[in-house]
């Protein structure tokens, strides 16, 4: 086939938009690699620095700055020098509650072979393409370091937005919080740190244990949290005032979501509420970006998908749930409540 052309020579400007989507397939590595090699490290703690000052190759690392300059995560000072922007340092500062390190290396290491997938879904469809796979979880956890690397990105991903979304829960008068499928206990331990007279137990997979453990020592919370070993679909869940699920209900389809739901319900105590904590579609489901892209990683990793606020409501009260609302964060995950 021929291309066809027309009278004007001129081609047009190639849009921000594609451009950010055409070569956002190497700022991300190259943004993981700063952080795993302490490059951006450096900057912190002696920036501004030219490439050459900061320890590795510097035509390397001069490459490497350039490419996140462009992209806005650095800067570059007019004497050459490099620098971490104030509104970046948060989320790259491995001391930040916000750092988001371990989640860029659950992107970098595990979404590119799963992105793969989407070629046989597009063509079989997710069910029959996923018929021979490991369930998501087996995959997640399937040995000690594939399970601390879940971990880490769970805990970069939340802590940050949780002890935001505990704030704006409102624990007071609340005594006990099941946090269901809760991991490595982010949102439980922002919700401890809100709430002194609370107590929280994480109800999650068995292999979760030893890191909740480890939470509980760094956090010097022993006496407040506690760990209960369980599958959300074959065991009822621990009895609470407060019932959990951060970034639970995405990783399901709808069915799976209102038999959960109706456990917590069971669950919950009168006058106890439901804290749901998901990113949310815009009720055109035309964003934010994040939850459309982490819809498509949804796909691929888990079986589930995100949802608008609107939908949520709607599984709430299926499940018994009274007075659904949702409290929006500053961040790309937010707070769904329901009543019991």
């Amino acid at each position: 086939m021929t291309r066809q052309t027309t009278g004007d020579q001129t081609a047009p400007p190639f849009p921000v938009a594609l451009e950010r989507s055409v070569y956002g397939l190497i700022t991300t590595p190259v943004l993981h690699l700063a952080l795993e090699r302490g490059i951006l490290d450096r900057l912190l703690a002696d920036g501004p620095l030219p490439a050459e000052r900061i320890g590795a190759d510097p035509d390397t690392v001069e490459r490497l700055l350039l490419v996140l300059t462009a992209f806005e995560v650095v800067r570059r000072d007019a004497d050459g020098s490099f620098h971490v922007p104030p509104e970046i340092v948060p989320f790259v500062d491995r001391d930040s509650p916000s750092y988001v390190g371990g989640f860029v290396n659950h992107l970098v290491t595990g979404t590119p072979g799963r992105l793969e997938r989407l070629v046989e879904y597009l063509g079989q469809g997710k069910a029959a393409a996923d018929a021979g796979r490991p369930a998501p979880y087996e995959e997640f956890y399937r040995d000690e370091q594939s399970t601390r690397d879940f971990m880490d990105a769970m805990w970069d991903l939340s802590f940050g937005v949780s002890r935001e979304l505990a704030a704006l829960a409102g624990l007071d008068g609340h005594r006990r919080l099941v946090d269901v499928g809760g991991a490595n206990g982010p949102f439980a331990v922002a919700a401890l740190q809100e709430s002194p007279q609370l107590t929280a137990v994480v109800f999650d997979l068995t292999e979760v244990g030893p890191h909740l453990e480890r939470t509980r020592l760094e956090q010097g919370l022993a006496d407040r949290l506690s760990f209960v070993a369980g599958d959300f679909f074959r065991d009822d869940l621990p009895a609470g005032d407060l019932i959990a699920m951060g970034y639970v209900m995405s990783n399901w389809p709808d069915r799976e979501c209102s038999e959960l739901l109706r456990k917590a319900h069971a669950a919950c105590a009168p006058g106890g509420r439901v804290l749901v904590m998901e990113r949310l579609f815009d009720d055109g489901r035309d964003g934010p970006i994040a939850t459309a892209v982490m819809n498509l990683e949804m796909q691929v990793e888990t079986r589930g998908r995100h949802r608008t606020a609107a939908e949520y409501f709607e599984l709430l009260t299926d499940a018994g749930f009274v007075d659904p609302e949702v409290r929006r964060s500053t961040r790309d995950k937010h707070l769904i409540i329901g009543r019991r």
